[in-house]
């Protein structure tokens, strides 16, 4: 059995992922975790854990842990349809990060602007069991990028 600490890759204010207004997420279809909504700012999304960036996109990473562990970091809800806008990335796939590492620049005032929610996932690939997962802070309460968002499990 591994333990994983997951850190918020941005600041804002810690959303339970039941409240994220995308089934995909809020019934954990990709995994369980939290979410984020940030401020109204661009900001530096960065590495929640250390390992290899296995998957890199404009609006969304997922860092694989030495041991395995798979962490999604998705900037936004159907940012998918932006193609880029709004987003500069600062690593490429394959790059070895460090917590912490900047990975991608978010604009989040353009995202809104395109009318789409800036809420950012926070999720372990294919975990199938919420409770393998336990959130270090409450919801609604605010956190700090870097500080921790859950413990997973497996």
């Amino acid at each position: 059995m591994t333990t994983t600490s997951v850190m918020a890759p941005i600041g804002g204010r810690a959303v339970g992922l039941h409240d994220v207004p995308d089934p995909v997420f809020s019934q954990g279809m990709v995994g369980y975790g939290a979410a984020i909504d940030p401020p109204r700012e661009v900001i530096d999304a960065v590495a929640p854990v250390s390992g290899t960036l296995m998957r890199l996109m404009p609006h969304a990473f997922v860092v694989m842990t030495p041991e395995g562990v798979g962490v999604l970091v998705h900037l936004g809800i159907d940012t998918v349809r932006l193609e880029g806008e709004g987003f500069t990335t600062h690593a490429s796939q394959g790059d070895d990060v460090t917590v912490g590492q900047a990975v991608i620049s978010y604009d989040v005032p353009a995202v809104e602007a395109k009318g789409l929610s800036p809420m950012v996932p926070v999720v372990v690939m294919d975990e199938r069991d919420a409770d393998n997962i336990r959130l270090s802070i409450e919801a609604g309460s605010q956190i700090s990028c870097g500080a921790a968002l859950f413990v997973a499990t497996k």
